[in-house]
């Protein structure tokens, strides 16, 4: 049996999931005629105190399409050097927007209100681009889990509307953050003016992202959906697994965080271990200590049926999810504790 900690994206459906979505009534998306995709949409935007939303294939169009759709080419987005909208979406926001990126170097992924304050450019020298968005990603997956403090983020927020900025969410792992930190979507929705939420991460679904913001910007993000190819017919057979997962799934992510810490005290007792990052969700990253490597460990640990990613030259992460037992994360300490 392999005890996959990879990422959170390798869970599948529960059985109860699975009828869920079998049972759902379904229609032509793009005709805005699926009851069930409607259903989850109304759900979410309620849920986070918006007006609309928006369902998408994945948390990278759902990103993709929110920076389109707050930027002209040529602008600039301020977001964090490690952050998943600039390291892992294929380049997309040169891409698909023509924007270039301002990258800010945060604790863990998180900046500062003062950071993106001086990151603003001169909206009156020419010779400068345009300044027009900050992305933030809350929790940061190269941060390891980390959480934004809500008020900082309040502070962000406050220097956008002064300088004339929008703030969009990255929140493929809100959830985890806010049950962690027993925080309301309806605060977030308050303080973001669009916001990115996965569904299959932590809420285990096996495909979906939500889109959240007013009425107008949604409007104009569907069409941009379609622009990327992102139009769905009968989604309502996926779209019924976050319906099922934001009733179901919410709450237990403290067993993942709980079993994430449980793993992290056993890898800070080992000789090839020098750091762990501090865990505050599901994530878990080490550095290793020379002369060990990060490949040979997880070929080790692979070889006691455990998948790990070696996630830099002198880093490894692991990830707890939804597929992932207190028997199996009993499992892990003992290998670990052996190697």
């Amino acid at each position: 049996m392999l005890i996959d900690l990879r990422s959170d994206t390798v869970t599948r459906p529960t059985p109860t999931m699975l009828q869920a979505m079998m049972q759902a009534p379904t229609g032509d998306d793009v005709f805005g005629e699926d009851p069930t995709v409607n259903e989850l949409e109304a759900m979410a935007a309620t849920m986070f105190g918006k007006e609309a939303a928006l369902y998408c294939p994945s948390g990278t169009m759902s990103n993709q399409i929110a920076i389109k759709v707050h930027t002209q080419p040529g602008d600039e987005v301020i977001c964090d050097f490690s952050a998943h909208v600039y390291q892992f979406e294929g380049g997309g926001i040169a891409f698909n927007s023509g924007a270039q990126v301002h990258l800010l170097h945060g604790d863990r992924g998180r900046f500062t209100a003062e950071q993106v304050a001086a990151a603003i450019n001169n909206p009156e020298d020419v010779h400068k681009a345009h300044t027009s968005l900050v992305c933030v990603e809350n929790t940061s997956n190269r941060g390891g889990g980390s959480c934004y403090n809500l008020h900082e983020i309040s502070k962000i927020r406050n220097v956008c509307d002064e300088r004339g900025l929008k703030l969009h969410l990255d929140g493929a792992r809100l959830f985890n953050a806010m049950v962690a930190n027993n925080e309301s979507p309806v605060k977030y929705g308050e303080l973001f003016h669009t916001i990115s939420i996965c569904l299959n991460k932590g809420l285990g679904c096996p495909i979906g992202s939500i889109l959240l913001g007013s009425a107008d910007f949604i409007k104009r993000s569907r069409r941009v959906r379609k622009v990327f190819g992102g139009g769905m017919r009968q989604a309502g057979i996926m779209a019924a697994s976050g319906i099922y997962a934001l009733h179901h799934h919410v709450s237990r992510l403290a067993e993942d965080h709980q079993h994430a810490r449980d793993i992290a005290a056993a890898l800070g007792q080992k000789e090839f271990t020098a750091a762990v990052l501090p865990v505050e969700t599901n994530i878990i990253i080490f550095e290793t200590r020379a002369p060990f490597q990060p490949a040979a460990i997880t070929a080790k640990l692979k070889e006691h049926g455990i998948l790990a990613i070696p996630f830099s030259p002198t880093q490894i992460r692991m990830v707890l999810h939804l597929d992932i037992t207190t028997e199996m994360v009993q499992q892990v300490i003992a290998v670990i504790e052996k190697l």
